[in-house]
């Protein structure tokens, strides 16, 4: 579906990576043709954004489900597939099949299995992949503890330009766990593994890092020491990033304290002084990215003991109006609130969008801030309402969205 007449959209704030600031906006064959002091052409379809935000559609980085009508309603154009798929993205034809899922309505953008099968042993076929459609490469929901292994990974990423993103979590040590260790997990008896789990596997990728040259992304950076670990790293230059999804930055393992299976994620909620290391990693620059973490789950999945439950959350919708809410508490602005949720990973994936900027993507959406909603999962879009947000007051809402300079 492509553009078939100029768009102008007036009476808006722009969300520009500078700054917030009054004006306009032009989308012309899908592109952002012009932005600023811009008054609409003979033809032109106007579109009066009466003083709300015009900010990049979301570039959701992670996300294990095409979740089209959970998608719009958060505001999301592109999302990063996880190869974790049945069967796994560890073929060419299979990546190129995802890479045309989405349309009309979303950008898909794959990301390819990092291991055959992704069992953490054999690489895939990953440059032919990339001639497929792959934006990266991925380990999927686990680690790849053989550092051999691993080494190769990145050497061949860094030669195929590719980022790598992968699981930070030492599955020796976290094992079949549901829950961090500490006294929350004790008391309510749950199989736990050491919040240290992650560090130790950041800690050897950074390393690994360090030797390739390779960009390695951390799709989920959830501890103090963690981010301790990645924030030195990059302070000497190694190409690492790191993400984290809303559930890590506005909850702590407390949630879980009435065994309340929506809040089995992974990794874990942590303690509170971890959650409260992710908001302060989020405000000096160290984690990057904000993800859904978007995995929809079922009743099949969810309505079983806490250890028993399948990990995830439906995290699309919720996403833009959990991250407004750092930006109400000022620990970022609105720039900075949309380079984590699209200009970062747009950068990551290498496509031209995630900010307002001629010659990029006409992706869009116009956003009203402060429109307050209730989650609700009985009403959500996804394809399964496992959100650990239920009944949470929020604030933000998508009013219109535009990909490529077609409203959906």
């Amino acid at each position: 579906m492509k553009q078939e007449r100029a768009i102008t959209v007036t009476g808006g704030r722009l969300v520009l990576p500078d700054g917030v600031k009054a004006g306009s906006l032009r989308l012309v064959d899908g592109r952002i043709a012009a932005l600023g002091d811009v008054a609409p052409q003979d033809g032109d379809e106007t579109i009066d954004a009466r003083g709300g935000l015009v900010a990049p559609a979301l570039v959701d980085l992670g996300v294990f489900a095409v979740d089209k009508p959970a998608f719009h309603f958060g505001g999301i154009v592109r999302a990063a597939l996880m190869p974790d798929q049945a069967p796994p993205l560890d073929l060419p034809s299979r990546v190129s099949h995802l890479a045309k899922s989405g349309k009309p309505d979303v950008w898909v953008h794959p990301l390819a299995a990092a291991t055959r099968a992704l069992e953490g042993r054999e690489l895939a076929e990953i440059a032919l992949m990339k001639a497929a459609g792959a934006r990266g490469i991925a380990t999927g929901r686990q680690w790849i503890g053989d550092s051999g292994v691993m080494l190769r990974l990145l050497q061949y990423a860094a030669m195929l330009d590719l980022v790598v993103v992968t699981h930070a979590e030492d599955a020796a040590l976290a094992g079949s766990a549901a829950a961090t260790a500490g006294e929350i997990a004790t008391r309510l008896g749950l199989p736990a593994a050491p919040a240290e789990a992650e560090a130790l596997a950041v800690a050897r990728d950074v390393a690994l890092a360090e030797m390739s040259g390779a960009r390695v992304h951390f799709r989920q950076l959830t501890t103090r020491a963690a981010i301790g670990i990645v924030r030195e790293a990059k302070a000497r230059g190694v190409r690492v990033t790191a993400g984290v999804t809303p559930a890590h930055f506005m909850l702590s393992d407390l949630a879980t304290a009435d065994f309340r299976t929506f809040a089995r994620l992974s990794p874990p909620l942590r303690c509170e002084s971890d959650r409260q290391a992710v908001i302060e990693a989020i405000g000096d620059g160290t984690i990057d990215v904000v993800c859904s973490g978007h995995d929809p789950r079922g009743p099949e999945d969810k309505r079983l003991p806490f250890a028993d439950a399948a990990p995830g959350m439906a995290g699309a919708e919720t996403l833009l109006a959990m991250t407004l809410t750092l930006v109400r508490d000022g620990v970022i602005d609105f720039a900075r609130a949309f380079d984590l949720l699209a200009g970062a990973p747009a950068r990551l994936l290498g496509a031209e969008a995630g900010a307002l900027r001629e010659g990029f993507e006409g992706d869009v959406a116009l956003i009203d801030p402060e429109r307050p909603w209730v989650v609700d999962r009985r009403k959500m879009e996804a394809m399964a309402g496992n959100t650990p947000f239920d009944g949470q007051p929020a604030q933000g809402r998508v009013l219109a969205l535009f990909k490529g300079g077609v409203r959906l």
